[in-house]
């Protein structure tokens, strides 16, 4: 396995159930992500973006095609692939620090002992700068913090992936920044593998170190690929008057706007990208 093959996403396809038939949300979605790389998967609603980190968690099954994760064939949820989503999930019951806690204990289990398991909860959440408010309830606290333990419960798991899925889109421009700024140094910091799903160009430019275009559904398919060849550590303001940068965000704001269309676009329209019902699943062929 080479290195640039440590995500793989081969003609992933997946078809869900409808009155009239299979929906085909995505078609032939091919992608390969190195390790330490930070991926960004753009496009416009409904074309499946968040289909895509689903089949990367786990959480739904491609009908064709599918991924491997640093050699294995990902077929469920594991604690490799942690997934943040627009809305914090936490537990309102429990502290910040037993958030964080549940997950760690879930996932090392017998493996660090109980001073280890307190050492890694404030390591993580000190990474996210929310070692301050240990013993904070959700309730207590803004909506940017609450989004900065629910990174740092997904940092505690160690994953080798860690996905996602709109993850300021609940937040004003300024928390947003704040925690844009966060996401960088950690990423800079751990080196760790990260896909995020966004619809934000400027978030895109600014993270990543590829973006991928979806090409709208249904049929939705990776479109394009925009190599992002700025400088890291990056600073916004600095940016705002970058060549290079300018021409990034044209570049992704052109293919949005004027080549998005997907080759297999049919009449189908007002289709959730994130169905609730079960995709339908093709027999392997050996």
């Amino acid at each position: 396995m080479s290195m640039n093959d440590y995500l793989q996403l081969s003609k992933v396809t997946i078809d869900f159930p409808t009155k009239n038939g299979p929906f085909r949300a995505l078609n032939q979605v091919d992608l390969k992500i190195t390790e330490g790389e930070f991926i960004s998967i753009i496009g416009h609603s409904g074309c499946g973006k968040s289909t895509v980190l689903n089949i990367v968690a786990g959480l739904h099954q491609a009908t064709e095609g599918g991924v491997i994760l640093d050699g294995k064939e990902v077929n469920e949820p594991g604690p490799d692939r942690a997934v943040v989503f627009q809305h914090h999930s936490l537990f309102p019951w429990l502290s910040v620090y037993e958030n964080v806690e549940l997950a760690v204990k879930q996932v090392f289990k017998g493996q660090k002992s109980k001073q280890q398991i307190r050492d890694w909860i404030l390591h993580n959440l000190e990474l996210v700068h929310m070692d301050h408010a240990l013993e904070k309830k959700p309730s207590e606290i803004s909506g940017g913090m609450k989004q900065r333990v629910g990174i740092a419960r997904a940092l505690a798991m160690q994953p080798k992936v860690l996905l996602m899925d709109e993850p300021f889109g609940a937040l004003d421009a300024l928390t947003r920044a704040h925690l844009q700024d966060s996401v960088m140094e950690i990423h800079a910091t751990l080196k760790n593998t990260v896909i995020m799903i966004t619809h934000d160009v400027d978030e895109a430019v600014l993270l990543s170190d590829r973006i991928v275009m979806m090409s709208n559904g249904p049929s939705a398919t990776v479109g394009d690929i925009l190599d992002v060849n700025l400088q890291r550590p990056r600073d916004r303001v600095v940016l705002a008057d970058n060549a290079d940068y300018n021409h990034c965000r044209a570049s992704v704001l052109k293919f949005l706007y004027e080549r998005q269309k997907s080759p297999q676009t049919s009449s189908v329209s007002g289709v959730d990208s994130t169905p609730t019902t079960k995709p339908v699943k093709s027999k392997k062929v050996a």
